[in-house]
């Protein structure tokens, strides 16, 4: 529990959720067991003992649909990735959930695959209760004649073991078969048999019962003796000690000494490297501010350049003109107001103001909303929108970082393409926990340089090379963190003249779907 509470080493919590999930499952808290295994990672090198432990959980429980898809995915794996369990025992189980769920034909075909194992096995403990759950099957199906041999098979196998569980079950079973040809006789052999084990098994409990109060007993007897030895050993340590006092203090004045001056030397390191990152940060900042400035000071210069030709065009009464001013007047406050946005949001983070509370959150409808938010800009450019993302997707995410991330990533998509261009946000199927989403262009796309600079944990982008600008990067730092607020992934993939792909991942609630 305190590796788990600190959750700074994700295989070391894993292994811990690992542990406590095979312990409540031993203990039979079923409901705790499922949602520490629950919690462990697919990249966990054990996580197929979880399917394992989950599968034989919803077992006891009777929940067989659930048992049988974790045992189906241990199915799929070969021998050399599962060294810790034997196939036969996950044919064996899938077996037993079709034969709970009446599905004969599928219990049957996988009853016989684990019989075809455990015969080379060898293992006539598991195979006695193989032979049970056969003749069971064939009994549910009124297929005395088949359900009898196996049970006869399994009384057989059971004289060669010592499980005294198997052995009183093989006996009821055989007295039963009796009872139903008409043989009472040999049913109360069989019968006797039986309460003849379930007598054993009951003393055997006795006797281990009595082993362990002898074991407490023994126990208890060294502990004293332990007691008597420490008391003996503390007071030759006190005559020991008297000899080495004052050693010890002559060595405490030079190690106080030494400790000083490590003490200090370690302060100035840690002032040097506070004013080294204090310095980072001040720089950082001038040049945010530096950049912040220099582009809201071109949108004011060009909005006021704009308005001087709007006011000549009214004069003019040249409606067109004034109609495509209008338009440029909007993007160039649009842009202005995002990059002041981005500024109010990343400056709320930095600062760790800004509140997240991730909820359910129906995917598709915020595609919409973003997509009507950027109506004027896809028309004013003729570009085609596409929202592919499925109406049945929900995810675990804070719905107002949300937007932001889609409309910085959707603005930017706008920016780089080009007239006539196409835009589509689309999911591709991953896995069951996370949702992959995906928002396409293609437009100008970008360089492999590029793309890893936007991927770098940098804390502002300069101006690039060539043609090619990004801006303050301070929308897509805030999409990043934001991103990794939400428990997501980004990634790119681009090329030159072809397009972008933004790939990002949240956490999926599939009890929504």
């Amino acid at each position: 529990m305190k590796q788990l509470s600190s959750g700074n080493n994700k295989e070391l919590s894993d292994y811990c959720h690992y542990i406590r999930g095979n312990s409540f499952r031993q203990l039979k808290l079923f409901k705790e067991a499922q949602k520490e295994l629950n919690l462990i990672s697919k990249d966990f090198p054990f996580y197929y003992l979880a399917d394992k432990y989950l599968g034989e959980i919803y077992l006891e429980l009777k929940e067989f649909d659930k048992a049988i898809s974790h045992f189906e995915k241990l199915e799929k794996r070969t021998p050399a990735q599962t060294p810790d369990y034997k196939i036969s025992v996950i044919y064996q189980n899938l077996g037993l959930c079709y034969l709970h769920l009446q599905k004969f034909d599928k219990a049957e075909e996988y009853l016989f695959k684990s019989k075809e194992l455990k015969e080379k096995e060898n293992d006539n403990a598991s195979l006695t209760y193989l032979y049970m759950n056969i003749a069971n099957l064939y009994y549910t199906q009124y297929k005395d004649d088949k359900a009898i041999t196996y049970f006869e098979k399994s009384y057989s196998l059971s004289k060669q073991i010592k499980d005294f569980d198997k052995k009183r079950d093989a006996a009821l079973n055989m007295a039963v078969v009796e009872e139903n040809r008409g043989n009472f006789k040999k049913s109360l052999v069989y019968r006797k048999e039986f309460e003849q084990w379930k007598d054993s098994l009951t003393n055997q409990n006795k006797i281990w019962a009595l082993a362990d109060y002898e074991k407490k007993f023994a126990v208890a007897q060294k502990q004293k003796q332990i007691k008597v030895l420490e008391v003996e050993n503390q007071l030759k340590n006190t005559q020991r000690n008297s000899l080495f006092f004052s050693a010890i203090g002559l060595l405490i004045i030079l190690t106080g000494g030494v400790y000083l001056y490590a003490q200090k030397a370690k302060n100035s390191k840690i002032i040097l490297t506070q004013k080294n990152k204090l310095d980072q940060l001040n720089n950082t900042k001038d040049q945010l501010f530096s950049i912040v400035s220099h582009d809201l000071r071109s949108s004011v210069n060009a909005l006021k350049t704009s308005n001087s030709k709007l006011s000549t065009t009214l004069e003019t009464k040249n409606y067109d003109e004034l109609n495509q001013l209008i338009i440029q007047n909007s993007a160039i406050a649009n842009g202005a107001y995002s990059l002041l946005d981005n500024l109010l949001h990343w400056a709320m983070l930095q600062t760790k103001q800004l509140y997240f509370h991730k909820e359910s959150v129906h995917l598709n409808s915020i595609v919409q909303q973003i997509e009507y938010n950027y109506k004027p800009l896809l028309l004013d450019k003729s570009i085609t929108f596409e929202n592919s993302v499925p109406k049945n997707i929900f995810i675990l995410a804070d719905i107002d970082s949300l937007k932001i991330i889609f409309r910085n990533l959707l603005d930017n998509a706008i920016k780089f393409s080009n007239e006539n261009g196409k835009i589509s946000f689309y999911t591709r199927e991953n896995n069951s926990e996370y949702c992959e989403l995906v928002i396409e262009d293609n437009g100008i796309g970008m360089s492999q340089e590029t793309i890893k600079e936007l991927l770098a944990d940098n804390d502002l982008l300069a101006k690039k090379n060539d043609s090619e600008i990004i801006g303050t990067g301070l929308g897509m730092q805030l999409c990043k963190q934001m991103i990794k607020k939400n428990n997501g992934t980004f990634t790119i993939e681009s090329e030159i003249n072809i397009g972008t792909k933004i790939i990002l991942t949240f956490p999926k609630i599939t009890n929504n779907g």
